[in-house]
């Protein structure tokens, strides 16, 4: 029986993953961009349409057994010393929310008796003790066990039973039952984490505040135990940015520096603050829910730009320097931004909302430094060079796999590290961005090519996984399809998603437009935002709903548009650049649209690849020409007319081929 169940579970995610990747080859084979139709499999597949992955798979299990709406009956529950779910009653013993905030909703004091077993004799002691708000109103001695009938606590969520509370107070105990001070909850380990719910009474009703702190606990908890999609998704996510620093070019950076960092500034700043004005006009607060959009659509895709500029081969001119440029300082300034908007929740806390981004900018300028001055030499000169040789001709070096775990090792430390101050996906672009110059001019991308080796499948599962379950999974159904939520996202993208980039790079000259709509792109990271303040309460369904509808617009329409643009650019360059811009504009007619989602563009296996195409035309060129060649000598021996006819047949075969 266990057998046939777990077949039909497995059967049931193989069909997922299968349409997932049919997805994918289906946008191939159209020339967009995948995420459109895998997040439309994922929507379609998933549990809030036809339900092929279940529940169990696609939701986070605290959320599944977590019953944050409190019933209609709430306080008339607490007055009357009646049950509630185990959940709500966790959440009250938090001491969050406190019920004289919330004048409407206050009670008079009452009084409740507790018993309690001295150590010294058997005779039970009965003493009587005030209750405000359903918590105990005075302090316990030290080592005391307190034992009393609670209205709070069940047996579980749905049986409503009443149950027992016990706190055991001693020495440095905290009383408050898993909470710090200032609504900070402790998680595993001694760790706390900021609820965005709070209390002091900035909820409608005392019912209100201990809903939302209810989702933020279980957004918080999911935050350390994700669903398995969940979990995948992101950590996909976090390699493709690790992949995406070793793309940082450093010499590039300094040579069109100063204009591309305020292109990126713009690119930044624009969507962010119209974004967030936009959704206060949808009458949403600016904090949380404005902020949190306008964070999500400052990103800017650089796989999109790199591959495009690489295909039509203007990568190495100045604008196209300019725009990978600026959209890796435009994902750089969106990670202390996301880094930020994360702190922000809750009351406002000094050390998470100033101490610890300040402390990432100064990680960040130190790695950079390292990262130029420090890492080639160490791995180039000491690290490598001391590793064993291989015999014979692996097919993989010595060299090479040591590189890897080199990346594994600053991947997770400076992974760990950023954690601590906000977000690890920070430190996974300082870490990519470590092996960005370790490579010498012979051997340009070979670090890249080494990471891409080894991880391009996984990271290409991972990254659709991400966009089919993560996002697709947590997206309401219903909220997208209404035509609120359209017309709204729209708006949303049209303007702050798009338009603000189109017009974020005013001072670039002729390629203004250009550099533009190469920074509308949008990938992974805007979205993995977007997910992760829908999952931490920090926008509401509606709100998630329109930001996926404008990032959709941004996705669909920025690649076809980047390319016409790009073209005709190059086109009218060369008309002014002669020989050579002819023929890069020529090859710009016939590059791609389509987009590998997994990984950015490997130029060494990119270049192998197009020198083994160039190699084997060659061949056939060469070998066409000896068989002429022969068919002409042969034809001389035998006589002059014979040799005209066979140089006649050789020009025709030259002229079909």
């Amino acid at each position: 029986m266990g057998g046939a169940s777990s077949f039909l579970a497995m059967l049931a995610i193989a069909g997922f993953l299968s349409a997932a990747w049919m997805a994918t080859k289906l946008s191939k084979l159209a020339g967009v961009s995948s995420i459109v139709l895998e997040i439309t499999t994922g929507l379609v597949l998933g549990p809030r349409v036809l339900g092929l992955i279940s529940e169990e798979y696609a939701t986070c299990e605290h959320q599944r057994h977590a019953a944050c709406v409190p019933p209609a009956d709430f306080l008339d529950r607490l007055d009357n010393e009646q049950p509630i779910s185990a959940t709500l009653g966790r959440i009250i013993g938090m001491d969050v929310c406190h019920r004289s905030d919330y004048p409407l909703d206050a009670r008079k004091p009452q009084t409740v008796t507790t018993t309690m077993a001295p150590t010294t004799t058997p005779v039970p002691t009965t003493t009587t003790r005030h209750l405000w708000n359903g918590k105990p109103g005075a302090a316990v001695d030290d080592g005391m066990d307190i034992i009393w009938a609670s209205p709070f606590l069940g047996h579980g969520d749905s049986d409503g039973s009443g149950a027992l509370m016990r706190a055991t107070h001693g020495k440095g105990f905290n009383t408050s039952l898993g909470m710090g001070g200032g609504g900070e909850l402790f998680s595993e380990g001694g760790m706390r984490r900021r609820l965005g719910g709070g209390g002091h009474g900035t909820h409608a009703s005392y019912a209100a505040c201990i809903e939302s702190t209810c989702e933020a606990d279980v957004s918080m908890h999911c935050g350390h135990t994700p669903s398995i999609f969940t979990l995948i998704g992101h950590a996909g996510v976090a390699l493709m940015i690790f992949e995406s620093g070793m793309h940082f070019d450093f010499e590039k950076a300094s040579v069109v520096g100063p204009r591309a960092c305020l292109v990126a500034l713009l690119g930044t700043i624009l969507p962010l603050a119209s974004g967030t004005g936009l959704t206060m006009l949808y009458g949403k607060p600016f904090l949380p829910d404005a902020l949190s959009v306008g964070t999500a659509l400052a990103p800017t895709s650089v796989g999109i730009a790199l591959r495009l500029l690489g295909e039509v081969g203007v990568l190495q001119h100045d604008f196209g320097q300019a725009i990978i440029t600026a959209a890796f300082v435009d994902d750089i300034l969106s990670l202390i931004l996301f880094n930020v908007l994360f702190s922000l929740t809750g009351d406002f806390d000094i050390m998470n909302t100033v101490v610890k981004p300040s402390i990432g900018i100064i990680l960040m300028i130190i790695a950079m430094i390292m990262a130029v001055k420090f890492w080639p030499r160490m791995i180039n000169n000491y690290i490598l060079p001391r590793l064993p040789r291989k015999r014979g001709d692996p097919k993989v070096s010595s060299e090479d796999e040591g590189l890897f775990l080199i990346m594994m090792f600053l991947l997770i430390g400076y992974g760990t590290i950023t954690h601590f101050l906000g977000t690890h996906l920070w430190g996974c672009f300082l870490a990519g961005m470590s092996f960005a110059a370790i490579d010498s001019r012979a051997r340009k991308g070979h670090a890249h090519h080494v990471w891409v080796r080894q991880t391009k499948r996984m990271t290409s599962w991972m990254i659709r996984i991400f966009f089919a379950a993560s996002v697709a999974f947590t997206i309401p159904v219903q909220e997208l399809l209404s035509v609120e939520a359209f017309w709204k996202g729209a708006v949303m993208g049209i303007g702050p998603c798009i338009l603000t980039k189109v017009l974020c790079a005013p001072f670039m000259g002729d390629a203004r437009f250009v550099i533009g709509w190469a920074m509308v792109g949008r990938a992974e990271f805007a979205y993995l935002i977007a997910q992760m303040s829908a999952a931490s309460n920090l926008m509401g369904p509606r709100v998630f709903s329109i930001v996926i509808w404008a990032l959709l617009w941004a996705t669909i329409f920025a690649p076809t548009i980047f390319r016409t643009v790009l073209v005709r650019f190059v086109a009218q360059q060369a008309e002014e650049g002669g020989e050579e811009g002819k023929a890069e504009a020529q090859g710009g007619k016939h590059f791609s649209t389509v987009l590998s989602l997994g990984h950015l563009p490997d130029l060494v296996e990119e270049d192998h690849v197009a020198q083994e195409k160039i190699d084997h035309l060659r061949l056939a060129e060469l070998t066409i020409e000896n068989q002429v060649l022969r068919e002409r000598l042969a034809a001389f021996e035998r006589g002059p007319e014979a040799a005209k006819c066979k140089d006649q047949a050789a020009e025709s075969k030259t002229w079909i081929l």
